[in-house]
């Protein structure tokens, strides 16, 4: 640990510190009751202020200087096709995302590889996952990400391929870019192509929009939850940080899937 973690996460607000005890108990209840009642949790304040700010100011130029940019039309699936639909079927209409991305090996002295790597910190999602253990990812490039989009830019419909998703909001949008999901719009055992459809086009009353805070933790079941950032607008660009956590250590992408996500393979 490079850093006092005391400095980086409000361990007054969230007691990350003291696992088991009563504190750290009743925070834990509260984030397994919102992912049943809601499907995610947010812990807003989770990183303080100075650390916030020193995350963004050592990001910042790196994301205008060193980072890839990702730029894809896909579909909801990102796959090419899906057995039993038509290419016209509306749950495959093409969408667009773009966004420019920083590895892991360029975070390493930010606070952010610090709060991943506290084992605290893990010890805590595992346990408002009710998982028994969750390890780091053994990935030099995909373990810790930011992300940001730019004016014009959109992470758009997708659902996730794990089961659960880590991000932390370092910088809103100077307008737009917003969270949008929907919940459960499919199921393990029905698809629901027809909802799937009917939602891409616009016509579901049940996408909810969430306006996230900057420095807050948030854990969001989207496998079988439809999520997307709506198109930034403005002239600041949306960052937001994701950690990798699994049930099995070793975890690694292969080569193919980091030249796809990094257009590299290796460390710089």
């Amino acid at each position: 640990m490079t850093t006092a973690i005391e400095t980086l996460i409000d361990l007054d607000k969230y007691p990350l510190g003291r696992p088991g005890s009563t504190e750290w108990n009743t925070l834990v209840a509260q984030c397994r009751k919102d992912l049943v009642d809601k499907g995610m949790y947010e812990l807003p304040g989770f990183l303080k202020s100075d650390a916030l700010q020193a995350a963004t100011n050592k990001i910042l130029p790196r994301m205008a200087n060193d980072s890839v940019e990702i730029r894809r039309e896909h579909n909801i699936y990102f796959l090419d096709k899906v057995e039993g639909l038509a290419d016209d079927h509306p749950a495959l209409k093409k969408i667009m995302t773009i966004n420019h991305t920083l590895c892991a090996d360029q975070l390493v002295d930010t606070p952010l590889t610090d709060v991943y790597e506290w084992p605290n910190f893990r010890e805590f999602i595992a346990a408002t996952m009710e998982l028994p253990v969750l390890h780091l990812m053994d990935d030099e490039l995909a373990r810790v990400n930011v992300l940001s989009y730019r004016p014009g830019e959109a992470l758009n419909w997708h659902f996730d391929r794990s089961e659960f998703t880590i991000t932390m909001l370092l910088q809103r949008a100077a307008k737009d870019g917003i969270f949008q999901y929907r919940r459960e719009l499919r199921t393990d055992t029905n698809p629901n192509y027809e909802g799937v459809g009917k939602m891409i086009a616009g016509n579901d009353p049940e996408v909810i929009s969430v306006d996230v805070e900057p420095g807050a933790l948030n854990v969001f079941r989207g496998h079988n939850t439809a999520h997307r950032v709506t198109t930034v607008s403005g002239d600041k660009e949306r960052m937001v940080a994701v950690f990798s956590l699994y049930e099995k250590p070793g975890v690694r992408f292969s080569d193919s899937e980091n030249m796809g996500f990094y257009r590299r393979t290796s460390a710089k």
